[in-house]
C-alpha cells in the first residue's frame, strides 16, 4: 500500500504550534521541537496563574479591608463577623471596592457594625 505524507495537515500543525510560540526568544519561537516544548510549558503556566489570580485577588480584597478597617478602629475579623451577623451580603470585592474608592461610605458600615455590636 503507498505511503501516503498528508504535508497539508503536518504544515497546518507545525503553523499551528509555531504562531502559538510567536515573541518568544530565540529558537523558542523559530524551531518546531523547541517551539512545542516551551509553548506547552506556557499552556501549563498559564493554566496555573488563571487559578492563582483567584487567590492573589483575595489577598488584595482583604489587606485594603483591612487597611480600611485599622483606619475606623476595628479589627478586619471584627468587622467581617460584624457584616454577617447583621446579615449584609456583600462579598469582599465589593467590600474591597467601597473602602477604596469611596471610604466614607465605609466608615458608616463601619459605625453600624460597632453600634450593634459594640
Amino acid at each position: 500500500m503507498p505511503r501516503t505524507k498528508n504535508s497539508v495537515s503536518s504544515k497546518k500543525r507545525r503553523k499551528k504550534i509555531l504562531k502559538r510560540a510567536k515573541g518568544f526568544r530565540q529558537g523558542r519561537s523559530k524551531l518546531f521541537k523547541r517551539a512545542k516544548e516551551f509553548s506547552e510549558k506556557g499552556l501549563t503556566y498559564a493554566f496555573m496563574h488563571r487559578r492563582k489570580k483567584k487567590r492573589d485577588f483575595r489577598r488584595l480584597w482583604i489587606s485594603r479591608i483591612s487597611a480600611a478597617c485599622k483606619l475606623n478602629g476595628i479589627s478586619y475579623n471584627e468587622f467581617i463577623y460584624g457584616i454577617k451577623k447583621l446579615g449584609i451580603n456583600l462579598n469582599r470585592k465589593m467590600l474591597a471596592d467601597i473602602a477604596f474608592n469611596h471610604p466614607e461610605n465605609f466608615t458608616l458600615l463601619v459605625n453600624q457594625i460597632k453600634g450593634k455590636t459594640g
